[in-house]
C-alpha cells in the first residue's frame, strides 16, 4: 500500500518490550524506566494478529526491536509464528547482543535468518560506561556464534557521538576487512534529553574520520537508508545512515508498533492508534485491516527532530 505522498509501506518495526538489561547514556535514564506490566504489553497472539492484517495493506518485512527484545520472554516463539507467515519475506531483530550468543542457535532454527547488534564502542571500559555496567565480552560472544550459526547479513550498528566513540570509527571500519560484518554508523537522533545532550556528529565528519578510502558498494540484505561502501579487500561493509543531515523521509517505508500495541505511522508521529484494547474487545480483522490503512494514510511527509517537537525515548525504539 502507498500513502498520500506515494512512499510503498511495506516494513513495520515490532517492539516487543519496552524493558532493557542495560542503561545505555543517550537512551535510557539512570534509574531506568517504569517497565510496562505483563498485561499491558501484546501478547505473541496479538502480534500475529496485526501481522497477519498488515500484510493485507502490504507490509512484507519485520523487524523485532524492544527495549531488548531478548529479555522478552519466549521470544524464539514469536519468531516462529511470524516466520511462518508466507507473505513475510524478511525477518530480522535488533538486539544489544548481551543474550545472543545463548539464544542464537534457537532463533535460527526457529527462522530468523539476520541480526543487527547495537554496539557503540569497542573497548571494554567505555563499553562499561557508556551501558552502564554491561560487559562487551557478552556482545562479542553472541556476534560470533551469529556468524558461525549462519546469521547473514551480520550488522553491527554504531551511534556515533564526539564525546564518546569518535575517534573509535576507524577500528570499527576494520573490523570488515578480517570479518563479514557490515557496520553502520548512525547520527545520534535528538528524541529526548537523554540524547539531546550528546554532541551531534554529522556523516560527512564520520567520513573523514575513516581515514582509508571508501569504496562505494551496494549493501547487503536490508539495506535500508543506509549508504553503503567498502574498504579495499575487506570480507564486510561499512555504512551511514543520516536521520538528520539528510533525512530518508522522503523514502521511509515504514510503520512501528510498540509494545503496547500502538501503532505509529512515524517515530516522532504524535498521532497512533491504540489497537490493544480494541483486540481485546473482540475486534475484527477486516476492522482491524482498517485500522492498519487509516495508519499508513496519516503517515506525515517527514520527522519533526529537527524543530525540537520530538520527545519520544530511545528505549521505547529499539535501534
Amino acid at each position: 500500500m502507498r500513502d498520500q505522498y506515494k512512499r510503498k509501506i511495506d516494513y513495520m518495526r515490532i517492539s516487543v518490550t519496552d524493558r532493557c538489561n542495560l542503561r545505555c547514556v543517550y537512551c535510557m535514564p539512570q534509574e531506568g524506566v517504569i517497565p510496562k506490566t505483563h498485561q499491558e504489553i501484546l501478547t505473541f497472539e496479538e502480534i500475529y494478529r496485526v501481522v497477519k492484517a498488515a500484510v493485507e495493506v502490504g507490509i512484507r518485512k519485520i523487524r523485532l526491536t524492544g527495549g531488548e527484545p531478548l529479555v522478552r520472554k519466549g521470544i524464539p516463539t514469536l519468531v516462529e509464528l511470524l516466520a511462518n507467515i508466507p507473505e513475510i519475506e524478511d525477518l530480522a531483530l535488533t538486539t544489544n547482543g548481551i543474550l545472543l550468543a545463548d539464544m542464537a542457535e534457537d532463533l535460527y532454527r526457529r527462522g530468523l535468518r539476520r541480526v543487527n547488534v547495537s554496539l557503540d564502542t569497542l573497548d571494554p571500559g567505555r563499553y562499561r560506561e557508556l551501558t552502564r555496567g554491561g560487559d562487551i565480552r557478552k556482545v562479542w560472544e553472541g556476534i560470533e556464534a551469529a556468524l558461525k550459526i549462519g546469521f547473514d547479513p551480520v550488522k553491527i550498528n554504531v551511534v556515533v557521538m564526539a564525546d564518546a566513540n569518535l575517534d573509535e570509527l576507524p577500528a570499527f571500519a576494520d573490523l570488515t576487512r578480517r570479518l563479514p560484518l557490515h557496520v553502520r554508523f548512525i547520527e545520534v537522533m535528538p528524541l529526548d534529553s537523554n540524547a539531546k545532550g550528546r554532541q551531534f556528529v554529522s556523516v560527512r565528519e564520520m567520513q573523514a574520520a575513516i581515514h582509508d578510502e571508501l569504496i562505494p558498494c551496494p549493501g547487503p540484505q536490508g539495506a535500508g537508508p543506509a549508504r553503503y561502501f567498502r574498504l579495499e579487500g575487506a570480507l564486510g561493509t561499512v555504512g551511514f545512515i543520516s536521520p538528520i543531515s539528510g533525512h530518508f523521509c522522503g523514502t521511509c517505508n515504514r510503520l512501528r508498533l510498540t509494545a503496547d500495541g500502538v501503532i505509529r505511522p512515524c517515530l516522532c508521529s504524535t498521532f497512533g492508534i491504540s489497537l490493544r484494547d480494541k483486540l481485546r474487545s473482540g475486534l475484527d480483522h477486516e476492522s482491524l485491516v482498517h485500522l492498519l490503512a487509516q495508519a499508513i494514510a496519516s503517515k506525515p511527509k517527514q520527522h519533526n527532530l529537527l524543530d525540537g517537537a520530538c520527545n519520544v525515548p530511545m528505549s521505547k525504539i529499539g535501534g
